[in-house]
């Protein structure tokens, strides 16, 4: 099932009538273009009246199947915080229609610090949403009544997102309209088709052509996504041009997670359940396109009561709500770091799936009380200060060895000297990741040890960036200042607590050990600090 569909309806017609409205703007100029198409063999000139509530602020007239700009004076820009819609009026001779239009602009820019960001109407604005499959426990992908189908949306702005990434699906338009007016941006996917024939790339080619055509007049769709995680995806640089063409007013993201070709407007990278970020670029912006997927089964409000599923999975709300701070944390860090979006895994629990911020019900919400409140705290996001460098950029040496070592392996004392000396990361080089390896590592363990200066002074909120795959055990000194279950596809954070800080030596030597346990999977190693502060 894609959920390539739409709803019928019946309406009766003059002769010479309306079929479609092609509806265009210009944020910079002001203007909303309108081209009217109509049956065979209608013609002469239609009339455009944009209205703002009841007052009618342009018109303009034009012949069918032509652009018929309407200029606004000073005109108001649709955002998540004010989505305003103009009324648009059309007739052509006996027929009359009634729509709506919202003006923004959407790009890639380079902010303050020549960062590449994603801006809304000349302004960056990080970007925070939910991925959202549209499932129903009594319909499948089909809401129960209009109200709920705008209710995720409500709930969603209510939580503090700002972006839903509608997920493999496309809705009716009632959802978009309700985003458009609510004010929620839309990344809109494409459901994913088969790419093993010829019959089947051409049907993807047309449904995408068809599912563009039927919504690229909501102002709420930011970003268009063709493939998701490598599903049936081909032919992405050909893709991504049409794209362009086609709807230069959008983004395009090639691919979300896995398999990216380097083109369109974002890196696009997968991660669960820690967040991070994929390495900042010279044209495009770094996004995360999804992560979290924290999971809590709710008795009483679950599709089975046995066999449910998370990336993980907690007893209790009060855990999970802890668990999801953690992972706000690490995010703020991430959007100082130069991440420009972000999307939760998942708006509601789909079956199965009990990783929502609502039960598949949507009787309970899930997420801590504070959630809006972290969900405000990304616009003002820390500053991050390497303390100790990873070899994400330059290879950094550390001491090594895939033997099992001496139980005191991670003590200050240990006599590291047989080790091998090789620069990080150490792992098996991944396209999907990019992580920077300095030394290949295939075996099942790997044990790491590295000294490092720290300059005097006091840092104010220090933090291990760590990039494991699979589980990893840390020290500090000779002391375990953290187990970290499972695997991040990236560089991630972790705060030390009290006592790890006062492990720290400042102006000495100090001792950083690593052993990190293949499981499953990609793997890699590698490790820095660095000191977060608060602007």
């Amino acid at each position: 099932m894609t959920g390539i569909w739409q709803t019928v309806w019946f309406e009766t017609v003059p002769d010479a009538y309306i079929t479609g409205l092609d509806i265009g703007t210009d944020a910079n100029a002001g203007t909303i273009s309108v081209t009217v198409r109509s049956n065979s063999g209608a013609a002469g000139n239609a009339r455009v009246t944009v209205r703002d509530g009841s007052r009618t602020v342009g018109e303009a007239t034009g012949g069918v199947g032509q652009p018929i700009v309407v200029r606004v004076a000073q005109p108001k820009l649709w955002s998540p915080d004010q989505p305003f819609l103009y009324d648009l009026r059309v007739a052509l001779g006996g027929d009359a229609v009634q729509s709506y239009a919202g003006i923004r602009t959407i790009s890639v820019q380079r902010d303050q610090a020549g960062v590449n960001r994603l801006f809304l109407n000349g302004k960056a604005l990080f970007q925070y949403g939910l991925l959202d499959q549209g499932w129903w426990p009594d319909g499948l992908y089909t809401a129960p009544t209009d109200e709920a189908l705008a209710s995720d949306i409500e709930t969603t702005k209510r939580l503090g997102f700002n972006m839903i990434r509608k997920h493999v699906k496309v809705e009716p338009a009632r959802w978009y309209y309700h985003a458009d007016r609510l004010g929620v941006l839309v990344w809109q996917d494409m459901p994913s088709g088969g790419d093993k024939t010829p019959e089947n790339k051409d049907m993807f080619a047309g449904e995408l052509e068809h599912v563009i055509d039927a919504l690229d007049n909501h102002p709420s769709i930011v970003m268009w996504v063709p493939f998701n995680e490598g599903w049936g995806q081909h032919e992405t640089e050909q893709y991504v041009q049409w794209i362009k063409q086609r709807d230069p007013s959008r983004l395009v993201n090639n691919s979300s997670g896995w398999t990216d070709k380097g083109v369109g407007d974002v890196s696009d990278v997968h991660s669960y359940p820690a967040p991070i970020r994929p390495p900042l670029e010279d044209k495009r912006a770094a996004v995360l396109g999804e992560f979290g997927g924290l999971g809590l089964p709710l008795e009483g409000h679950t599709w089975i009561e046995k066999g449910n599923w998370g990336y993980r999975t907690y007893k209790t709300q009060e855990e999970l709500g802890q668990a999801y701070r953690d992972l706000m944390h690490q995010l703020r860090i991430l959007v100082g770091e130069g991440l420009s979006a972000a999307i939760y895994t998942q708006t509601t629990d789909v079956e199965i799936e009990v990783n929502g911020m609502l039960t598949y019900d949507r009787a309970v919400v899930k997420l801590p009380a504070d959630a809006k409140e972290l969900s405000n705290r990304l616009s003002t996001p820390p500053s991050v200060r390497e303390v100790v460098a990873t070899s994400e950029k330059s290879p950094q040496s550390w001491r090594y060895t895939t033997n099992t070592p001496a139980e005191n392996w991670f003590s200050t004392s240990f006599d590291d000297r047989v080790w091998t000396q090789s620069n990080g990361g150490f792992g098996r080089p991944n396209p999907n990741n990019k992580a920077s390896v300095g030394t290949p590592w295939q075996t099942s363990d790997i044990w790491l040890r590295r000294s490092f200066d720290l300059p005097a002074g006091a840092l104010t909120n220090p933090h291990l960036r760590i990039y494991h795959d699979d589980d990893a055990e840390v020290y500090l000194n000779g002391q375990r200042i953290a187990t970290l279950p499972g695997a991040v596809n990236g560089y991630s954070y972790v705060p030390l607590d009290a006592t790890a800080k006062v492990l720290l030596k400042a102006g000495a030597s100090n001792m950083l050990a690593i052993h990190v346990k293949q499981v499953r999977g990609g793997q890699f190693a590698d490790a820095g600090l660095v000191d977060v502060v608060e602007k």
